[in-house]
């Protein structure tokens, strides 16, 4: 079967950073596009960023732009997520997720991903 697992998650103060990565098996996803999406309790799950399946196009959510950044490395079959200045707001469930499809351009709503991860808490403290 196909599973995802996040790593990397923690508490961490203001201004810092962590590493998210994903790995998956069952299914390779090279040709795929993956993404890392959020939630908060209570809270509808947003996305946060994807990256296309040759890691050359990346698109970021607004409040992430400039402090995240997204990669992958195909021959491993991970994708990773930096994300620096971290701000207590970020605290939440972080996601991996994975398209079935092939060579997709990447989507920005939870419902156009297939495989999902269980998710790593990041906590941002004040």
């Amino acid at each position: 079967q196909v599973e995802l697992v996040e790593s990397g998650g923690g508490l961490v103060q203001a201004g810092g950073s962590l590493r998210l990565s994903c790995a998956a098996s069952g299914r390779t996803f090279r040709n795929s596009s993956m993404a890392w999406f959020r939630q908060a309790p209570g809270k509808e799950r947003e996305f946060v960023a994807t990256i296309n399946w040759s890691g050359g196009s990346t698109y970021y959510a607004d409040p992430v732009k400039g402090r995240f950044s997204i990669s992958r490395n195909n021959a491993k079959n991970t994708v990773s997520l930096q994300m620096n200045s971290l701000k207590p707001e970020d605290t939440a469930v972080y996601y991996c997720a994975a398209d079935r499809a092939l060579y997709g351009v990447g989507f920005t709503t939870s419902d156009e991903y297939d495989y999902w991860g269980q998710g790593t808490q990041v906590t941002v403290s004040s």
